[in-house]
C-alpha cells in the first residue's frame, strides 16, 4: 500500500487534477487534499480534505503527522500576472510554503517533496529557442524572481540535507476541468471558453507571441512519474525544462478554426505582454527524456480537439 500523501494547493488549476489522478492510482483514502478554502463539488466529495494554509508551518505539521503523511505536493503559489498587483505577498507565499515543506522534509517528518517550478524562471537575456536545461535566467517578474530563488533552495537542501525534492519547470498548461488562476498564459484555456460561448475571442497577447504550452493531461503524467521514478535517476534537483508544445495565440485560432470556421480573434495586449516577451519561445527538455524517460502525447491540433468536446460536454 502506498503512504500516504498531501496535497497542498489542491483546488487550484493543477492541484486539482493531480487529486483526482493521484486517488485514482493510490487511493482515495491515502491522498489527502487540502486548501486554504473549499474546492469544487467533485474534489470535495472525492477523499479528505483539510483547510491548511501554506504558510502555517505548525498546520502543516499537524496534518502530516495526524495522517502520517510520507510525501507532499506543494501546488500552493500565487501565479505571475496576479503577483505583479501583489508583489510582497506573492512572495511571502511563495518562498514560505516552500520553506515549511523543506524544513519538514529535513526534519525526516516527510520522505518526498513535488515542488513546480515554471518558465518563468527565465528572464529577457535567456536564449529564446530551445532554452537549455542550465543557462541565463534573470527574472524579471516577482512569479519568477520567486521560481528561481525556490529552484537554489531545493538544490540546496538536497546538497546540505539530503531532501529528496524533486520538481518540473511547468509551461502554459492548458485544461478544461478548471479555469487557470492568474498566470500570462491563460488566454490558451480561456480562448476555448470564448469560441464556444460566442465564437469569438479578444486576445491579451499579441497574435504572434510564441510561448511553450502543455496539456494538463501531459503535465500531471510527468508530475506523477518524475515522483515514480528511483533517486538515482533524478540528476536535477533544481527544476527540470519540461516541454510539450509551442504556439502563438494566431496559430491556436486557426486550430480551433478547423472546427468552428467563423471563429474570429482580435488583439489588445496588456501588461501580461511584457511578462511574455520575457519569456522562451521553446524549450529543450532533452534531461528529463534522458533521466527519467519523459516524453509529451499531446500536440496544439490534440489539445484543440479535447478542450472542444470535453466544453460541449
Amino acid at each position: 500500500m502506498h503512504k500516504p500523501i498531501l496535497i497542498i494547493g489542491a483546488c487550484g488549476q493543477i492541484g486539482t487534477e493531480l487529486t483526482f489522478e493521484l486517488r485514482s492510482k493510490y487511493g482515495d483514502e491515502n491522498v489527502i487534499a487540502s486548501d486554504i478554502r473549499e474546492g469544487g463539488e467533485a474534489l470535495m466529495q472525492s477523499g479528505p480534505f483539510e483547510l491548511l494554509d501554506a504558510t502555517n508551518y505548525a498546520a502543516i505539521e499537524d496534518v502530516v503527522m495526524h495522517y502520517e503523511i510520507d510525501e507532499v505536493y506543494l501546488m500552493a503559489a500565487m501565479l505571475s500576472a496576479t503577483a505583479e498587483k501583489f508583489p510582497m505577498r506573492a512572495w511571502n507565499l511563495n518562498m514560505n510554503s516552500l520553506f515549511n515543506v523543506l524544513n519538514l522534509a529535513k526534519e525526516k517528518k516527510i520522505s518526498k517533496v513535488f515542488w513546480p517550478s515554471s518558465i518563468a524562471v527565465f528572464g529577457p537575456n535567456t536564449p529564446k529557442q530551445n532554452t537549455p536545461q542550465s543557462t541565463i535566467m534573470e527574472p524579471s517578474t516577482v512569479y519568477g524572481i520567486s521560481k528561481q530563488s525556490g529552484e537554489r533552495w531545493c538544490e540546496y537542501y538536497y546538497k546540505k540535507y539530503g531532501v529528496d525534492v524533486r520538481s518540473v519547470r511547468y509551461p502554459g498548461l492548458i485544461s478544461w476541468k478548471t479555469m487557470p488562476g492568474g498566470g500570462t498564459t491563460d488566454y490558451a484555456v480561456e480562448i476555448y471558453h470564448e469560441a464556444l460561448k460566442k465564437g469569438s475571442y479578444e486576445c491579451f497577447l499579441d497574435s504572434d507571441t510564441e510561448l511553450p504550452m502543455m496539456y494538463m493531461d501531459d503535465a500531471i503524467r510527468a508530475t506523477v512519474s518524475l515522483m515514480d521514478s528511483p533517486a538515482e535517476k533524478i540528476k536535477v534537483r533544481s527544476s527540470y525544462n519540461l516541454a510539450g508544445m509551442n504556439f502563438t495565440p494566431k496559430q491556436m485560432a486557426d486550430s480551433i478554426a478547423k472546427h468552428i470556421p467563423e471563429f474570429k480573434i482580435s488583439y489588445a495586449p496588456d501588461f501580461r505582454q511584457e511578462i511574455a516577451d520575457s519569456w522562451p519561445s521553446s524549450i529543450d527538455d532533452s534531461a528529463a527524456r534522458k533521466e527519467w524517460g519523459w516524453e509529451p502525447r499531446f500536440d496544439l491540433d490534440q489539445t484543440t480537439l479535447e478542450m472542444l468536446k470535453n466544453l460541449k460536454g
